[in-house]
């Protein structure tokens, strides 16, 4: 494995992710060697409190700036971004094992956040509303919510930080981050690119802790802190939805998914295999978004299960540091102890493994496909968050909705067709947020990223994402 120090780190960046009120710091394991190759804050209640004041007091002067103001910042901030994309990018490959090709390109797509949002800020337009009676002037205008207290997942340790944070301080809220304790770097290097833009500090604040619950409750108390945005498990998204009721803030919540992937009859299958090998083995398989269940036309299964398998057979698994390997670790014992289990699940119940299916050493598990799938088997109940593609059948359109839509989640989901009728009859029955359509990568920062059902509430990107950073305020001027 390549080497892990972080002389490649700006020593200001170092800096920052040590400290804390109390001293105390964490150690940042390396799902790649298992080694400990850093260290970071660990945060706790007094901390949090601590940064809900200064986000408190820094808007009451980063709300009043001009939107060309915050816009040139963030503008800048997406410069130093892209001048930066190696050390971020290795960064990212070092803490939580994405490959470094697929981290290079995060960033890219984080700094497109930044980017788009930059460009928004200066298109927060009002309206004027004819008035019901001749001495009246109706005006409505939107503001920032307020300080937003943000939780961020690990698998995108850039990019969901960025396409939270970008619209906020667009916006004019204040902003403060709780990374995943897998994943905690990276942020606190986009934190640091912030101040250098020209960003408050207080505008722009890094919590990270080993045990996220102190911090989490200091603020969703704290009645300052008017929203809350949230990537992660259904169930932890759950409480907060519930706790965010006592103080009435304003919540996004972006949830898991168990996206299901169709391929029809008349899809060009090497094609598809393509789109299926973007969509699943991206991130080792664990993205929200990644393809679970893959089902495939009676007429194409066989074939197309022997070109996926052939294809995965392909993948190079190993170090992330490597620009040579597709398929990085599972980020902890915790993943790869469930995908092993779903994997076991499916071949106790008769599924057969085409390739793949064991550990390949320390949290390295085998590009994967299995065949035979039932419907109660786990990896069809489940969300797997591995590289495990598991392969079903169907035989009318009908029925590929019906089992596509027979799940309580509703994140993305993907079809494969050359058929346009097809394609947008498919398209609209889908209950989903995200429809792939012919698309194995459909996330971009100007569109909507957001689920049905179980998988969550709001959207993030395009205009819509910074909507979700506003309020809504009707004046009504009474002229005498």
């Amino acid at each position: 494995m390549t080497d892990t120090t972080l002389d490649f780190v700006p020593a200001a960046v170092r800096a920052l992710m040590t400290h804390s009120h109390s001293g105390r710091t964490f150690a940042v394991t390396s799902p790649a060697t298992g080694q400990v190759f850093a260290h970071a804050a660990d945060c706790a209640a007094d901390e949090a409190h601590a940064a809900a004041d200064l986000a408190a007091a820094t808007f009451v002067t980063w709300r009043s700036t001009t939107a060309f103001e915050r816009a040139a910042i963030l503008r800048r901030w997406f410069n130093l971004m892209l001048e930066h994309v190696q050390p971020i990018a290795r960064l990212m490959s070092l803490e939580m094992g994405k490959p470094i090709t697929e981290a290079v390109g995060e960033v890219r797509y984080a700094a497109g956040f930044i980017e788009w949002f930059a460009e928004e800020a200066k298109r927060v337009y009002g309206e004027t509303v004819p008035g019901h009676l001749p001495n009246k002037r109706l005006f409505v205008i939107k503001q920032p919510v307020g300080p937003v207290f943000a939780v961020t997942p690990w698998n995108f340790p850039a990019a969901m930080v960025t396409r939270k944070a970008a619209p906020a301080l667009a916006a004019g809220c204040t902003f403060i981050l709780k990374p995943a304790e897998q994943s905690p770097l990276t942020a606190y290097y986009l934190a640091y690119l912030w101040q250098q833009a020209g960003g408050p500090a207080g505008a722009f604040q890094v919590l990270t802790a080993q045990d996220p619950v102190p911090v989490a409750q200091t603020l969703m108390q704290d009645e300052r802190i008017r929203k809350i945005t949230f990537t992660g498990s259904t169930e932890v998204g759950k409480l907060l939805y519930a706790q965010s009721a006592a103080t009435m803030k304003r919540i996004s919540l972006e949830l898991g998914g168990h996206a299901p992937f169709l391929i029809f009859e008349d899809a060009d299958i090497d094609l598809a295999v393509q789109e299926v090998l973007l969509s699943k083995f991206r991130n080792a398989g664990q993205t929200c978004v990644c393809a679970n269940r893959i089902y495939v036309h009676t007429s194409l299964q066989d074939e197309f299960a022997r070109r996926l398998a052939e294809a995965v057979q392909t993948l190079r698994l190993g170090d992330p540091l490597d620009e040579n390997t597709r398929v990085g670790p599972l980020i902890d014992l915790q993943g790869l102890h469930k995908v092993q289990a779903h994997v076991a699940d499916a071949i106790a119940g008769g599924a057969k493994v085409l390739v793949g299916g064991q550990v390949a050493q320390g949290l390295f598990f085998q590009p994967t496909v299995i065949v035979g799938i039932k419907p109660t088997m786990r990896v069809m109940t489940e969300e797997t968050f591995g590289p495990v593609a598991p392969l079903l059948s169907f035989e009318t359109e009908a029925e590929a909705i019906r089992l596509a839509n027979e799940t309580p989640y509703g994140l993305a989901a993907y079809l494969y067709t050359n058929d346009l009728n097809r394609a947008i009859r498919v398209a609209e029955a889908l209950d989903y947020g995200i429809i792939g359509l012919n698309d194995g990568l459909p996330s971009t920062p100007q569109v909507p990223f957001g689920g049905f059902k179980n998988s969550g509430i709001g959207r993030e990107g395009g205009k819509w994402g910074l909507e979700e950073y506003l309020e809504v305020k009707y004046i009504s001027l009474a002229l005498h």
